[in-house]
């Protein structure tokens, strides 16, 4: 199957921004002051991550992307709105006097990372109000809306916004957070990796329980499809009385995180285009295996993606 031209699909993402700081360089001593390695920094990159990730995934596909979040007003918040902006995307990053935007700062020596460094807070209510009023007017012209909860606090009033979707007639995808997926009821998809589908449903025994495991919360959050990521294992898709299963591209890992951005970017894009089910998680599951071949947060190009489809 050939990759179908993304230029007219029209994704709104939601979420939890957040800047990946990397700071890369050479180890080869241990600290006189501790059992730690020393790095001497070399090279430091800056790259949007959380759901500023997810949107330039869906952008470097080809899809016309607007993006919705928080940041503070500070140095990082600025830097990341440069960076998406740099990278095509109509992002509404709503100020909040209250926060610092969040940071993710990770130490890599020798390719491997040695520490990572969290900087974060919760937005306040009455910037969540005014992004809900931004959500409401950007709706309307968009094809599918992703909703990226990485916990932060930017998604308390999600359920809102996807029953404000659903009755647009939207595609909702969600790539959750947490042990309590009720907020989610209604969306379209949602898509936990395999430990947080344990979080929320239990570990299973084999395929059959999970199957069940997973058609009950489907049914339980009224949902038409529930996609699992399973690592080595693949992706499963379940779906009314059937289920559909990815088997994981044979590549080698260097990095997984991101992973699930580029997944659930890959998926809207595709859906929203109007592709199939069976399409649309054999092109995020191909997208997967690429992206995990890259360090940190990163994307996976059209091209890439169409010259292994």
């Amino acid at each position: 199957m050939a990759l179908a031209d993304l230029s007219s699909v029209r994704l709104l993402i939601v979420g939890d921004v957040m800047l990946d700081r990397y700071w890369f360089g050479d180890v080869s001593r241990i600290s006189p002051e501790a059992p730690v390695p020393v790095v001497k920094v070399e090279r430091c990159e800056e790259r949007p991550g959380g759901a500023a990730n997810v949107a330039r995934n869906a952008a470097a596909l080809g899809a016309r992307v607007a993006l919705l979040s928080l940041v503070g007003r500070d140095e990082a918040g600025e830097r990341l709105a440069r960076l998406v902006s740099d990278g095509g995307i109509d992002a509404s990053l709503h100020v909040d006097e209250t926060v610092s935007t969040t940071v993710k700062l990770r130490v890599i020596g020798r390719q491997q990372q040695l520490l990572r460094i969290d900087f974060e807070d919760r937005p306040s209510h009455e910037a969540l109000r005014a992004k809900l009023g931004d959500f409401a007017r950007r709706l309307p012209v968009c094809d599918a809306v992703v909703f990226s909860d990485y916990g932060k606090g930017c998604l308390a009033r999600i359920g809102e916004m996807i029953q404000l979707a659903r009755e647009a007639g939207k595609i909702v995808l969600v790539d959750p957070k947490g042990d309590d997926y009720s907020a989610y009821a209604g969306a379209t998809v949602i898509t936990p990796n395999r430990s947080e589908m344990r979080e929320v449903a239990g570990r299973w025994k084999d395929e059959a329980d999970l199957e069940r495991r997973a058609a009950e919360l489907r049914a339980r959050l009224n949902l038409a499809a529930l996609l699992v990521t399973r690592s080595e294992e693949g992706m499963s898709l379940f779906l009314p009385g059937r289920t559909i299963h990815e088997k994981a591209v044979a590549r080698e890992v260097f990095d997984v995180s991101g992973a699930g951005d580029t997944v659930i970017a890959t998926l809207a894009a595709m859906l929203a285009h109007g592709a199939g089910w069976e399409r649309a998680i054999h092109a995020a599951n191909i997208a997967a295996g690429i992206v995990v071949g890259k360090l940190g947060t990163a994307v996976v190009s059209r091209e890439e993606l169409a010259a292994l489809i």
